[in-house]
Order: structure tokens, then sequence, then C-alpha cells
């Protein structure tokens, strides 16, 4: 008897807390009424798993957990972050935060990679963007929530975890051994491929991030000593990061006009970025390259820049989230992340779930270099061949410049600045 006065109390007690959570909101609800046959079976619930469950649960850790599955349940990108989650999303603003370096989502239940971040552990053991990470040690990851599985990746600096991964095109599984560590990265990477031609890569939008581009800019066009003809924008593989930071890069290269905008079910939710006076490039030629892992904060730049035609994007259908989570406090240590509004481009294109289309389409293509086959000869290969009057000296050789290294190696690199070269022609043709 004292045990169904037990669980009737409890159910009762919980009925009451959620009447007083929901009312304020129900009362401002137009055309809709409490569902309370809902909150009857959530209070029902509750009790039994008080009850009945095989280990004693505290009050506190049930609804913890049905606070983190109500937020789960909306997206992807909804999130309830307790202590340690509020300050590590604290650090990874600021450009430095423990772990692998891979920033990741949900699909089908496993873990994606949506790209592994520059210079950390996860790129330098071989993680790709698109992998699905299948099992973390030997624990399977179907089933685990994204929160959960993000926990189990980080951990003390120095230790390791074992990833398994199914990559596409891939028959069978592959097993990397990362170890963790603390990532301190500058987001920003620049390089002048030639004279006159500059390459900047930002690997994710960090609050530093716009001085250091006008930064990395100044050095380019020092060491070029002068205006650069032409700048390749790296946004390959950048995850995001933080809007403003976005906002102030696309205005770097932008005199004028919308940027992005910010669209939800409030009227506050409508925010308009615009860009102010002033092209640090003063309207040279640039090419913007992006694949599968560009995603949020750098297809807002991307975006921008192909509405107002101030670049050309090269490359592949970049990730697609175009939806704002807003970080609300709960308190000074708990927080959560709501999506409250989608991402704009200046023409109005929604960029969730279709992503930035590239004007110039590049496939995946891997460089190697061409070997010598012992079958080809060439008429100096030939017995009693004819000698060549002016001797061997006489072989052209070539007048071309010292290709980069970078470029030898990176074939959608090498086809951005193929581009950017005839592209400056052009612009220096009209002047």
């Amino acid at each position: 008897m004292k045990k169904y006065f037990e669980k009737g109390r409890c159910a009762a007690w919980l009925a009451c807390l959620l009447l007083v959570a929901v009312l304020p909101v129900a009362a401002n609800a137009k055309n809709e009424g409490l569902p309370l046959k809902e909150l009857r079976i959530f209070a029902n619930i509750f009790g039994q798993i008080k009850q009945e469950y095989v280990e004693p649960v505290s009050d506190r850790d049930l609804l913890e957990h049905a606070i983190r599955g109500m937020l789960e349940g909306l997206d992807p990108h909804s999130a309830y972050l307790d202590e340690k989650d509020y300050k590590a999303l604290q650090e990874g603003t600021t450009g430095e935060f423990g772990g692998l370096g891979i920033e990741v989502g949900m699909e089908d239940g496993f873990i994606k990679v949506i790209s592994p971040i520059d210079d950390t552990p996860a790129q330098r053991a071989g993680i790709k963007a698109g992998d699905l990470i299948i099992r973390l040690d030997e624990r399977p990851v179907k089933g685990m929530s994204l929160d959960e599985a993000v926990k189990l990746m980080r951990g003390k600096p120095g230790t390791s975890i074992k990833l398994t991964v199914q990559r596409n095109g891939v028959p069978k599984p592959l097993v990397f051994k990362i170890t963790r560590a603390i990532i301190k990265q500058a987001s920003v990477k620049w390089k002048l491929l030639e004279p006159g031609f500059g390459y900047i890569r930002i690997s994710q939008f960090q609050s530093p991030t716009p001085q250091e581009l006008l930064r990395a800019l100044r050095k380019l066009k020092h060491k070029n000593g002068g205006q650069l003809r032409g700048l390749v924008l790296d946004l390959r593989n950048n995850p995001g990061g933080v809007l403003q930071a976005a906002v102030a890069v696309s205005d770097a290269f932008l005199d004028k006009g919308l940027i992005v905008y910010t669209q939800g079910r409030k009227k506050s939710s409508r925010l308009d970025f615009k860009a102010q006076p002033g092209d640090e490039l003063h309207g040279a030629p640039m090419v913007v390259l992006v694949n599968e892992g560009t995603a949020s904060a750098s297809e807002i730049v991307a975006g921008a820049l192909q509405d107002h035609k101030r670049a050309v994007i090269m490359g592949r259908t970049t990730f697609g989230k175009g939806s704002v989570q807003s970080v609300i406090p709960i308190s000074d240590k708990i927080a959560i992340k709501l999506t409250t509004a989608r991402y704009y481009t200046p023409s109005g294109r929604s960029i969730q779930a279709e992503g930035i289309e590239p004007d110039i389409v590049l496939n995946k293509v891997k460089l190697e270099p061409v070997k010598q086959s012992p079958y080809h000869l060439r008429e100096a290969d030939l017995a009693d061949h004819l000698a060549n009057p002016n001797g061997h000296s006489a072989r052209r050789k070539s007048k071309g410049k010292h290709t980069d290294k970078l470029l030898k190696k990176d074939f959608e690199l090498n086809e951005a600045i193929n581009l950017l070269r005839g592209l400056a022609v052009f612009a220096d043709s009209r002047h």
C-alpha cells in the first residue's frame, strides 16, 4: 500500500512541477491547450522508473536525462550543456581545447566526421571528412548520443583512443589509434604561392580569426612587395564556428551589401549583417576552395562572396548546415544550445540541407608522380642513334617559374591558382 502511495505522490509532485513550468509557455501559445494526457504519461513513467528500475536513481538524474532527450530529439545540433560541456564550448571558440581535433555530427545512429581540423591528432592520423565512426575503443557507437560519443573521445592529453571507421568506397572498416592532445590552433595560415598570388587557409572560425586574417593579408602584401594580383581562400574541411568571425571575414573582401541574414519563428530572430566600405584586396580576383567538409560559418562566407560575384567558388558541394544555434545560459555553469533560426545568403538562399553549389566543380583526384616505364624508349635509348650536333647541353630547359611544393601535391589548389592567373590577366586587361 505504501509503495503505491509513494508512486502516486511522486507522480503528483512531478505533474505539479511540469504544470508550473509549462503554464507560462502555454499561456502565450495561441489555440493550444496543455497536453494533460502526455504530462500524465510522463509523470507515470517517471514514477515507474523510480519504483521499478533495477538500481536507485535520483530525481535530479532523471530530470537531467529528460532535458537532454527533449533537446536532442529536436535536431542534431540542439543540446543540453552541463558544466563540463559548457566550459568546452567556451574554450572551443577561443581556439584552445582538448581532444582529437574533429568536428562530428550524427548520421543513421553513427558518428559522422564533418571535418578533421588542421594540425590535430585526428588529421595527422588520417581521419577524413565523411568517415563514419562505428566504434570507440571496443564500444559500438550505435545507440549512443552525440554528447556521449564526444565525451568518450575527449580525455586526458597523452592518452589514446581507438577509432574504428567505415569509409565510403573502402570495403573493410579502418582502425586508427589516436593520442589525445591539448589543441592550440591558429585558425589562419598563409603562403605566397608565386609573385602576385597569395593563399590563405582558414581552418575554423574562432573569435580571433578576423584579426589573424588581416595580419596574414598584410604579411602577404609585404612579402609580395605590394598589392596582390589574386588570392585563393581555402575553406575546405572548415567546420564553421563563430558567426561574427565569418561575417568579419566576408566583410574584409566586400565594399557593401548584405552578407547573411537569419530568420526564425520570432521577429527578434531576424538579424541582417551588412558589409562596411573597404575591400582589403581592392577588387583583385579571388577563388574560394570548398568541399563536403565546408560547413556552417564557412558556408556563410562562400555564399556571400558567391552572391556578390566577388569570388569564384571551386570544389564540391558544401555540407549544408544552415541552422543557427543560440547558447542560452540557464545558470553560470549550465546552458542549452538551441536551434533558433536559419541562415540565408544575400540572395535569400537557405543553406540548410542544401549547401553551397560551387561555380566550378572539381572531382576528387589524387596526384601521383608519373613513373618512367622501362619499356618506354626514346630516340636516345636506341643503339647507334644519330647524335645531336649541338651536344647534350642543347636540350631545352624549362623557363617556367618554380612550382610551389603545395601546388605539386594539391590538385584542387593547383586548379585554383590556374584559374586565378587567368582571372588576373582578364582584370589587368580592363584597367
